[in-house]
């Protein structure tokens, strides 16, 4: 009896270690015009296979898997100790400008990095932009040198991260969506 036990036990635990292994985290980007031409996009990329491939892609300022960020100038801030202070402060609203044609709002909420963005547009359509980040993937993509953002270190730990909608914008006829979670498909 305590053989049989010990051994169900044992085949429950390998299992269960073996599918957290096997559970694959997923980027999704989908792309939706509703306009005249009514085109779509989809990509699916497993993070495992962007962590593989990016230290292999040396194309214009990305270069094993960070892109330099030379033409940016931020030298007058420290951009890590700003995120650090943001990052160990209580959630709430930091930044909010609002006027007859843009309302842009930064936040913090439960671990996030929010930044909300809608714009009336002269022609009268709606831009809006939502984007939700992960403060750990925030300091993974600051944890490069200086002048860098190190894109792996990003992927990796949201691999590590729950399911999360990343990014969606909105801009007259087209709508544009980032998320990460485990289906091998999007929506």
């Amino acid at each position: 009896m305590r053989k049989t036990l010990f051994a169900l036990l044992l085949l429950v635990l390998v299992s269960s270690v073996a599918l957290a292994q096997t559970t694959e985290r997923w980027l999704h980007v989908r792309v939706d015009n509703t306009g005249e031409k009514g085109e779509q996009v989809r990509v699916n990329v497993p993070l495992s296979l962007a962590e593989a491939i990016l230290p292999t892609i040396h194309v214009n300022k990305l270069r094993n898997g960070k892109i330099k960020l030379s033409d940016v100038h931020i030298h007058d801030v420290d951009v890590r100790a700003l995120l650090a202070a943001v990052q160990n402060s209580s959630d709430g609203e930091f930044v909010t400008v609002e006027s007859d044609r843009k309302n842009v709002r930064v936040a913090k909420s439960e671990g996030y990095l929010l930044v909300e963005v809608r714009e009336k547009r002269k022609d009268g359509d709606m831009h809006t932009v939502d984007i939700q980040i992960p403060f750990t993937v925030v300091e993974a993509l600051l944890s490069g040198g200086e002048d860098e953002l190190d894109i792996l270190a990003a992927i990796r730990a949201l691999r590590d991260h729950g399911d999360v909608e990343l990014i969606r914008v909105t801009d007259g006829t087209e709508t544009v969506r980032v998320w990460i979670d485990s289906q091998n498909t999007s929506e």
